[in-house]
């Protein structure tokens, strides 16, 4: 039965410890960038676009 004291116990802290952890990294301005997101998933595919495109235009000179 003791085990199941501690077991409550440290999950219990470990809990109190993330909230802690992430209501100060909420202070902090860590969530607070909304846009950045929708703007990567646009340009991320570009840069493949291009070298595959720069790989098939040599493809096709040879």
């Amino acid at each position: 039965m003791n085990i199941l004291y501690l077991t409550i116990f440290v999950s219990l802290i470990l809990a109190i410890t993330f909230l802690i952890i992430f209501i100060i990294s909420n202070k902090s301005g860590q969530f607070e960038d909304t846009y950045t997101p929708s703007v990567r998933m646009l340009f991320d595919d570009e840069t493949g676009y291009k070298e595959s495109k720069k790989e098939q235009t040599e493809d096709q000179n040879k």
